[in-house]
């Protein structure tokens, strides 16, 4: 059955009220699909680890992701490591480029939501670098949802790395993306079109 992945942000789990928003809108109009939802460590390899093992079971059914800002990131990751896959992203206002911003962090930190401790380091900024996509190689898998009012991350640093891509840009709002819930109908129909697209592309595996 077809899956869909949803990826919190950056010291968020999916305790987050768009995780929830999400798993409930699905539950309810799409329960043919799969709502995964993983609590993401804060560090790059261990949070990619888990992702793929998430994934490789599941490619050859349609799968989808929504990530919301650091999760944006990781969904890039994603979408361009399994290219051959039948995989399209929704990014919610994402972290671009993430090691540039991380330095704040270092040092010890509690979740936000459940005040578990865990320590960043140097080096868990240098996973970041190692990580990041250097290009978007098929702009059609994605929907970017941004609003211009996003306090976090500065909203032109997506617009420009996901150029080419379709994008939602809403003036004013906030990082958390308010409203979020109302766009839920279009993210169902653009990751059902997208999935549709991917299988066309697909090589013929069993030909192989």
């Amino acid at each position: 059955m077809p899956a869909l992945l949803y990826l919190h942000g950056f010291n968020s789990s999916p305790e987050s009220a768009k995780a929830q928003q999400t798993r409930q809108w699905f539950a309810q109009n799409a329960p043919e699909i799969e709502f995964v939802c993983p609590e993401l460590p804060p560090y790059a390899d261990r949070a990619m680890a888990l992702l793929r093992d998430i994934i490789i079971p599941r490619l050859s059914q349609p799968l989808f992701v929504i990530g919301s800002s650091m999760g944006g990131f990781y969904a890039t990751c994603l979408v361009e490591q399994f290219d051959e896959g039948n995989i399209s992203a929704v990014l919610i206002n994402p972290a671009v480029s993430p090691a540039r911003g991380l330095h704040k962090w270092l040092g010890e930190n509690h979740n936000y939501h459940s005040g578990e401790k865990w320590l960043f380091e140097p080096r868990h900024i240098d996973e970041y670098q190692r990580c990041d996509p250097q290009q978007i190689k098929n702009q059609k898998k994605y929907l970017v949802l941004l609003q211009s009012g996003d306090e976090v991350l500065d909203y032109r640093d997506a617009q420009q790395r996901y150029a080419g891509c379709k994008i939602i840009l809403e003036s004013g709002g906030d990082h958390s993306f308010i409203d979020y819930h109302r766009h839920l109908k279009t993210i169902h129909q653009f990751l059902l079109a997208a999935a549709q697209r991917n299988r066309k592309k697909q090589p013929d595996l069993k030909s192989a």
